[in-house]
């Protein structure tokens, strides 16, 4: 009996461990009847364009399906341009709760969708793509389908703009206020046609209290005698901004009054008027401006009191004036974000990027990888070329 006993207490625990065994092996089937929508806000309208092919489209984020017991659920972003999803598409799979989309992608959307930016086609530049999203159980299990949104994406016509018409192609600017350049013809400030009789540009101006602080205005380059001075606009009835005065010196030349810094300056012919603004991009780039901030660069250093600033001047295209040092350190940073160290971009992540970075600078190979400058002390035009990954200095 006692034999007996001892034998029917194994088979129970045999049995027991079996059990246990064969409940970590289930498959278990989830409720997935829950609803399941998108809890991301929509914008009204999605502008596309080229330019900001890299940038953030949508980010699209959802609840977690409702499963009764723990069990692996997969969610699918569909797209379809007709709307009944037919034509579904499915752009990722996930087993999070988000997927992000570029414009880049929204782009391709929009043109199998039938759209353009030409105005003189037919094809509308307006349209709608539809979005939705699936979950399912496993492996193509039980599956859920979310209401299908709708986005409406635009892409800005593309229309032909007359050129600007001015007396002169531009106003060179020349003399000791205008940082980079001084009384010489090798680097002269340039303020270009850029609409109708209006002239812009945006440029460094210094107010020299031990000095001149100087400069005058030019219509032919490397051609004194065409200098127009300041008492030459007022006789033309310009109105001319306070930061400006009449040096009294020998020529009647500008003298900049202001705080040392970059402006935006503006010559209207129409409305006869000089004035200064603050920096204002005049091309098409994802950003107004790029910032750098380091030892190799002797107008800023580590420090955000006097960063520089390099403009969109053009596609893509940041550019200006620099003065760089190859002493000390000779390292520094560009910055998407004026103050913010952590829009920082070094050295490898252009390189990584497959920009052809100029022979003066290579890697600093410090704890932030930063650029260094290597070349001959002193200022460089610098261009950063987004469209074709080139960093220059001329």
């Amino acid at each position: 009996m006692k034999k007996l006993s001892i034998l029917g207490l194994f088979i129970f625990a045999l049995l027991s461990f079996n059990s246990c065994e064969t409940e970590d092996d289930v498959v278990f089937i989830a409720n997935n009847n829950s609803d399941l929508v998108f809890t991301n806000s929509f914008q009204a309208e999605y502008v596309l364009t080229p330019q900001t092919a890299n940038n953030l489209g949508e980010r699209f984020t959802w609840n977690s399906a409702d499963v009764a017991v723990p069990t692996n659920v997969s969610y699918e972003l569909q797209k379809s341009i007709i709307g009944d999803f037919t034509d579904g598409e499915v752009i990722a799979t996930t087993s999070g709760n988000e997927i992000a989309i570029t414009i880049g992608d929204m782009l391709g959307y929009a043109a199998q969708a039938g759209l353009d930016a030409d105005s003189e086609t037919e094809a509308p530049n307006t349209g709608q793509v539809y979005f939705r999203l699936r979950s399912f159980v496993g492996d193509n299990g039980e599956e859920n389908f979310s209401p299908s949104s709708a986005l409406t994406v635009v892409l800005p016509e593309e229309t032909t703009v007359s050129p600007a018409v001015c007396d002169f192609d531009q106003y060179y600017m020349v003399g000791a206020g205008v940082k980079f350049t001084g009384w010489d013809w090798a680097t002269p400030q340039e303020a270009k046609c850029s609409g109708t009789n209006v002239y812009t540009v945006n440029v460094d101006l210094v107010n020299n209290v031990d000095g001149d602080g100087n400069f005058r205005f030019f219509t032919v380059a490397t051609d004194w005698s065409s200098g127009v001075n300041y008492p030459g606009f007022i006789a033309d009835g310009y109105t001319i901004d306070p930061m400006f005065e009449d040096a009294m010196d020998g020529d009647n030349n500008f003298l900049f009054t202001g705080p040392s810094g970059k402006y935006f300056l503006t010559i209207d012919a129409l409305n006869k008027t000089i004035t200064l603004d603050a920096p204002t991009a005049q091309g098409t780039c994802d950003l107004d401006q790029l910032w750098a901030v380091g030892a190799g660069l002797p107008d800023a250093g580590w420090d955000w009191g006097t960063p520089v600033q390099l403009m969109c001047e053009g596609n893509g295209v940041y550019e200006g004036w620099v003065n760089y040092t190859a002493d000390g350190d000779a390292n520094f940073r560009f910055f998407t974000t004026a103050t913010d160290w952590s829009s920082g971009q070094n050295f490898p992540f252009f390189a990584d990027d497959g920009y052809v970075i100029d022979s003066n600078f290579e890697d600093a190979m410090d704890g932030d990888n930063n650029f260094r400058f290597t070349g001959t002390t002193g200022q460089y035009y610098t261009i950063i070329d987004t469209v074709n990954k080139t960093i220059t200095l001329q």
